[in-house]
């Protein structure tokens, strides 16, 4: 599988963006974003699985982003409102062919699939 992420910019911190993530090769049950900011470890931002039922964010993200999927098109978009400056990372949309119990799905090592990331720079 492959996935290719597009979507990333800038904007002034109150703005938005809308990030996307299309798989290709394969059908993945979770798909998902993270981020990492320079010098910070990967984090998980947010990832659901293929009907819908399973879905989480990241505690720094919640009511701000929102994640969805267009299973036709074997897309994966997050919607971030709200930018905060803290939100500047590259983000990595990443899948995960089987499905997961919740809990796991904000730890990296239950992927399979990475993309090659696209930048967010939000400005104060």
């Amino acid at each position: 599988v492959q996935l290719q992420a597009s979507g990333g910019g800038s904007v002034q911190a109150g703005g938005s963006l809308r990030l996307s993530c299309i798989a290709s090769g394969g059908s993945s049950d979770i798909m998902g974003w993270f981020r990492q900011a320079p010098g910070k470890e990967r984090k998980f931002v947010a990832a659901n699985s293929r009907s819908g039922g399973n879905t989480r964010y990241g505690d720094s993200v919640k009511g701000r982003f929102t994640i969805s999927r267009d299973n036709a098109k074997n897309t994966v978009h997050l919607q971030m409102n709200s930018l905060k400056p803290e939100d500047t990372a590259v983000y990595y949309c990443a899948a995960r062919a089987r499905s997961i119990i919740v809990q796991d799905l904000g730890v990296a090592y239950h992927y399979d699939y990475w993309g090659q990331g696209t930048q967010v720079t939000v400005s104060s």
